[in-house]
């Protein structure tokens, strides 16, 4: 077996080490969500972290990881003697991949064997694997939702619940959860980002030193990896053992009142929502009481906690950068404990390994709020509009039924949805069909020479439901920034209606793009990507001014969309047109619509004045689109309202 990079021999990241241990000592923390750009050792330390939990004892041949001391009462492989023989192996460490099923994940029935057999057959899931160990989710903003809404279930409650055509399978499941993701690829919900217990924004070091260390140890792991695990033993050693006894210790450890208001005191003042802020944080607190030999919860372990288990539960939309504003943390410290200082530098305390590097998480504050209609000039006769907040917009949708991921916007044919039809399964069935099941067995039951009640099922007689339910698109943004946009202050509306269709497509879990043509040329200001933020970020810095190549900006959508539609072939696009239809070369645009033939497509016309040529209703009768008035945006949205 290939020896694992040590924990504590990992380079800084003090904030995540300090977070990952105080999940493992305490799984009541709720796990972590580590937020990072790609490169930063990520799954390094979660795979270092999991080969330092303590081995545990389980009931031999139990496939859930019964503990013999108190197995599980409700385990499908039960029931075990409690006190009975034991085995005992190391904490599993269990990856999800970002395509997994729902029946991967939580464990499935064997559907044939029941309907043919009649035999309810149970195999264990993702979930069951990790009792007792840790979880690590790559990528986990990524994962269909409902897969996610699954997986912090079981983690909240510590049980993992199975119902398949009324056999009902419970077993325990509590782990450590830990999942990924990198920003840039798009966020999760606030719902589910409130449901990880700790957050942590990591990135790369920029002090050269450090990262000359860090390059220095990875080679001289990859080229003897026994030996440099055999170098770091002792303190692998030390860690483990101080695991186990802060995990002993916890039981002990005593929360005060006055820090339990403190606690509230800083959860109200940050104006986080809902309660689960509070019971995170005085969890994390007790764990770094225990972890560093305390048996009273102080004043330093309430602000570690605090700023672990806040930054990701103060954003007030998705457009909100994740962070803490520490000197509001202290202040508010200070009112709700006035005769105890919080520490200066963190209070965090260095967890064993690594070296100082500071968190880049914490200083986030909000950065404030754009000034609507107000213009910056930019340079050479260019100027930045201002933005307004964003606000509600109708359902655009792409025309038919698609095989999509899932999302919010479009009709499409998906796992989960409400039932339209029935079919015969292309191979294990999942989602099975009873009715059309039984219907499809029922006219054969002679010649099968049936003669009692009830059928008899065959194999071929099997169908699996269809079902119809929502997915996401892409939405890609062509935005006129020409000089004529920029008449009247028009480009602030203009920009704001973008950033509220932006924010509409990340509520629809869609992938977004962003053209823009001014001037002589295109540009691709953003690639498809599902990360929200980046786009509203390029949009409130896009200067104005020059001439319309209208024709550039079609023609660089049809290229964006050839190549999406190769690399993402199930996700069907939606091309939003921002223009009010003038041209500099007016005569090249009707070719250029016609390399977007098919493309599902909406006109944002945003002509106004006395005097209107219609320009970009002849644009959207060129490229088969539906055409929306801007100045008419919100009263859309009010008749859309209305027919719901």
């Amino acid at each position: 077996m290939n020896a694992a990079y040590p924990f504590t021999a990992v380079v800084g990241m003090d904030d995540l080490k300090l977070a990952l241990l105080l999940n493992a000592v305490s799984p009541r923390v709720g796990g972590v969500l580590v937020r990072g750009e790609k490169g930063t050792a990520k799954s390094t330390i979660v795979r270092a972290l999991a080969a330092q939990l303590p081995a545990v004892d389980t009931v031999p041949g139990c496939r859930f990881a019964c503990d013999p001391t108190a197995p599980d009462p409700s385990c499908p492989d039960g029931p075990h003697v409690v006190g009975g023989p034991s085995a005992r192996r190391a904490a599993s460490l269990v990856e999800l991949p970002v395509g997994a099923s729902e029946d991967r994940l939580a464990g499935s029935l064997d559907v044939e064997r029941a309907l043919t057999e009649g035999v309810k057959a149970f195999e264990p899931g993702l979930l069951a694997a990790a009792h007792r160990g840790v979880l690590y989710v790559d990528e986990v903003n990524l994962l269909h939702d409902h897969l996610v809404d699954l997986l912090l279930d079981a983690a909240a409650l510590g049980t993992c619940y199975v119902e398949r055509e009324s056999v009902s399978v419970r077993h325990a499941a509590r782990f450590l959860l830990v999942g990924t993701m990198n920003p840039e690829e798009g966020e999760l919900r606030p719902q589910l980002l409130d449901r990880f217990g700790l957050m942590v924004e990591v990135r790369a070091s920029r002090e050269p030193r450090e990262r000359a260390e860090v390059v220095r140890r990875r080679l001289a792991f990859e080229a003897d990896p026994a030996a440099f695990a055999a170098r770091w033993s002792a303190e692998e050693a030390a860690l483990a053992d101080r695991i186990a006894a802060a995990r002993e210790r916890l039981g002990g450890v005593r929360l005060p009142d006055e820090r339990l208001e403190q606690i509230a005191g800083v959860c109200a003042g940050f104006e986080v929502d809902g309660l689960r802020a509070d019971l995170v944080t005085a969890n994390a607190a007790l764990a770094h009481a225990a972890w560093h030999g305390r048996d009273e919860v102080t004043s330093e372990d309430v602000r570690a906690a605090a700023r672990l288990a806040l930054p990701h539960r103060r954003r007030r939309d998705p457009f909100d950068a994740p962070g803490l504003d520490e000197s509001l943390l202290d202040e508010l410290l200070n009112s709700a404990s006035p005769d105890e200082d919080p520490p200066p530098d963190g209070g965090g305390g260095d967890p064993p390994g690594g070296g100082g590097e500071p968190s880049p998480g914490d200083g986030g504050s909000e950065a404030p709020a754009e000034q609507p209609g107000g213009n910056e000039r930019a340079g050479g006769g260019e100027r930045v509009a201002g933005v307004a907040a964003p606000h509600a917009v109708p359902l655009l949708e792409v025309p038919g039924v698609g095989d999509g991921v899932a999302g919010r916007r479009s009709r499409s044919r998906t796992e989960r949805g409400r039932v339209t039809g029935s079919r015969r399964p292309a191979g294990r069935i999942h989602d099975p069909h009873v009715v059309a099941t039984l219907l499809a067995a029922a006219p054969h039951q002679g010649f099968r020479g049936r003669s009692g009640p009830g059928l008899l099922l065959h194999a071929d007689d099997l169908r699996e439901a269809v079902r119809e339910g929502r997915e996401g698109n892409l939405v890609l943004f062509v935005v006129d920034a020409s000089g004529s946009m920029a008449a009247r202050r028009r480009m602030t509306t203009v920009k704001t209606a973008v950033l509220s269709l932006l924010l509409d497509a990340y509520q629809r879990r869609d992938k977004i793009g962003l053209i823009t043509f001014r001037g002589r040329t295109a540009e691709v200001v953003l690639p498809p990507t599902s990360s929200v933020e980046a786009g509203a970020a390029r949009l409130r810095t896009l200067p104005t001014g020059g001439r319309t190549p209208l024709a550039a900006g079609l023609v660089r959508a049809a290229e964006v969309l050839r190549t999406e539609r190769l690399r993402d072939p199930s996700r069907r696009p939606l091309l939003v047109v921002v223009t009010d239809g003038r041209a500099t070369a007016d005569g090249d645009v009707p070719r250029a619509a016609g390399l977007l033939a098919g493309t599902a497509g909406v006109v944002v016309d945003c002509e106004d004045g006395p005097v209107r040529l219609g320009l970009a209703g002849r644009l959207a009768a060129q490229l088969g689109a539906r055409l929306v008035p801007l100045s008419d945006l919100d009263g859309i949205v009010r008749e859309h309202r209305k027919a719901a």
